[in-house]
């Protein structure tokens, strides 16, 4: 008997050697990094509550659940009708500035949106320019009522502005995929336009829909810089006022958990709506793809407009106004402070970028070496973080990092006699640790689409040539992943050089990055002065988001078939 579980566990060892390696291993590190803020989140509320925590539940959390909820709500309608009916537009019809719509409608991505609700703000203030022109040229005096922005109204639309290209994104890609022939079988049947597109377009598209309002939920409740300059009270600024405010760490795990149930429902909600449904284009679809319908006279004019203002609305006034207030503003701000706040963004931003890509990198790697499916799961886990809001993730940091100074602190004062303080905490060791945490999911979708682009023989080629595992990484898989992984370093850097909650919680004391100092000086009053920080920040963003639509534009491919009838409009 003995015998035979001795054999069984020689047995079982002998299977996890065949199935994993010591890359498995380095693997597991990222996943475990991702779920330190969960194990935070579940060990704090088992210490309990804290001792604000009634008092939050009776006096400002009933808002902070409305608000958020409103919130998602107004911003997710808007969001979904405008992105999606642009991504229609463009995809399907032709009218007078549709190619340029096609590319410029992903613009705002590359806009924060603090930095678009400060632009607007500033723009429909006393002093604004809006205000100033119906005052001194039109003659015309406005209610300021009515022009008020920093309400829930004005960050409903700061906010739909620019995020109804996460929808746009993904709705243009479902629409250029479907099939023409799908089209052109309901009009056969007696179907107008709009039924066509409501009826057959739409279903068709809907996990690519719910998957874009999904993103943009995620931002809405990851966003903090937007609804504290407007004064709105949610889950995120909660978070912050029980840390910095109150400084009730309790308080703040209470809320984050609640954060993260709501995120749960989100996400539980997606799938539901999902079904069993499937939604399989067939592969003629890619040689029959849809011919535009020409849009005439007032049907262009309006398709013409539907595109325009989302535009308006979203890059072209926020980016105009950055640049008026940077032409007045720049000797004052553009000195030797300036150019360290953009060493500082620019350090910190690289250094994240090449964290997540080497780690990335193992996970991917290490995936192609081992076939259980204990490497699927670390990988699913890894890639969590970008769903957590950032809040979160730095009240689930902060809490081991202050545990990790206390030790270390006591270590020292046992050796040497002196307090050393914080070692880790407030570092940019620790902020870095957060940003891993948060954008390694960025890194790793890239690298993993250019890995499964890599044929799985391609590693028994190289390990019968003699190549060891990390010999056949330098010098077979690096060349083949080379832009996947620079892709991938693209995207964290511009997210990082974004990043503002993470950011303000866990930098080091005095240590501003172009994010930080852009919302202090807006919070100061000093709007103008925060548009040279904004403007690189815009700038940065700009290059990846037009990398990413050149990559997910659709071409019909070289060979394709003609059309032989066009769709009547």
């Amino acid at each position: 008997m003995v015998t035979g579980q001795k054999g069984n566990r020689a047995s079982f060892i002998t299977r996890l050697r065949q199935h994993y390696n010591h890359w498995a291993l380095l693997a597991s590190i990222p996943a475990l990094l991702v779920s330190v803020p969960f194990v935070t989140i579940l060990t704090g509320l088992v210490a309990g509550p804290g001792r604000n925590w009634q008092h939050l539940m009776q006096t400002v959390l009933p808002d902070y659940i409305f608000n958020s909820l409103l919130l998602l709500l107004l911003v997710g309608t808007l969001t979904l009708a405008t992105g999606t009916a642009c991504a229609w537009l463009v995809s399907t019809c032709q009218f007078p500035g549709q190619r340029f719509f096609s590319s410029a409608l992903v613009l705002p991505l590359a806009l924060p949106t603090y930095i678009v609700a400060i632009v607007y703000a500033g723009l429909t203030g006393y002093t604004g320019l809006l205000q100033t022109f119906l005052r001194d040229v039109a003659g015309l005096t406005a209610e300021q009522a009515a022009l008020d922005m920093m309400n829930m109204k004005g960050a409903v639309f700061v906010l739909s502005a620019v995020l109804y290209p996460y929808v746009y994104v993904l709705a243009r890609s479902a629409f250029q995929l479907q099939s023409r022939s799908l089209l052109e079988a309901a009009r056969m049947l007696g179907s107008s336009s709009w039924r066509m597109f409501y009826r057959v377009a739409l279903p068709v598209a809907r996990p690519a829909l719910a998957g874009g309002l999904l993103l943009v939920i995620m931002e809405l409740l990851n966003d903090y810089g937007a609804v504290k300059y407007y004064g709105i009270s949610t889950f995120t600024t909660g978070i912050f006022r029980a840390w910095f405010s109150l400084g009730d760490l309790q308080a703040a795990i209470y809320l984050s958990a609640l954060l993260l149930l709501l995120i749960g429902l989100v996400m539980v909600l997606e799938r539901w709506q999902r079904g069993r449904a499937r939604y399989h284009s067939s592969h003629a679809a890619s040689h029959h793809p849809i011919k535009p319908i020409k849009l005439k006279g007032l049907q262009a004019f309006a398709a013409f407009m539907v595109c325009l203002i989302p535009f308006l609305a979203g890059f072209a006034i926020p980016v105009a106004q950055l640049l008026y207030w940077a032409s007045i503003t720049v000797p004052k701000v553009v000195d030797d402070r300036f150019w360290r706040l953009m060493s500082n963004s620019f350090m910190v931003a690289a250094a994240a970028a090449l964290l997540c890509v080497l780690l990335s990198l193992v996970l991917v790697y290490a995936r192609q070496l081992n076939r259980g499916r204990a490497l699927q799961a670390i990988a699913r886990l890894s890639t969590l973080g970008y769903a957590i809001p950032g809040a979160v993730i730095a009240v689930g940091v902060l809490s081991p990092l202050l545990g990790i100074d206390k030790q270390l602190a006591a270590a020292v004062y046992s050796f040497t006699g002196q307090r050393s303080g914080l070692l880790i905490t407030g570092s940019i060791a620790g902020l870095l640790t957060a940003y891993v945490v948060r954008f390694l999911a960025v890194a790793y979708n890239p690298a993993d689409a250019g890995m499964l682009r890599i044929s799985p023989f391609m590693l028994d080629a190289a390990r019968s040539l003699g190549y060891r595992p990390f010999k056949a990484l330098i010098h077979v898989y690096l060349p083949l992943l080379k832009g996947p992984l620079l892709s991938a370093a693209l995207l964290v850097f511009v997210d990082v050089m974004k990043e503002l909650p993470l950011t303000l919680i866990l930098r080091p004391f005095n240590f501003h990055t172009l994010a930080t100092k852009a919302f202090e000086l807006a919070s100061d009053e000093m709007v103008a002065e925060s548009a040279s920080p904004a403007l690189v920040i815009v700038l940065t963003g700009l290059l990846p988001v037009l990398l990413l639509n050149k990559l997910i534009t659709h071409k019909p491919r070289a060979g394709a078939k003609k059309s032989v009838q066009e769709i009547p409009a």
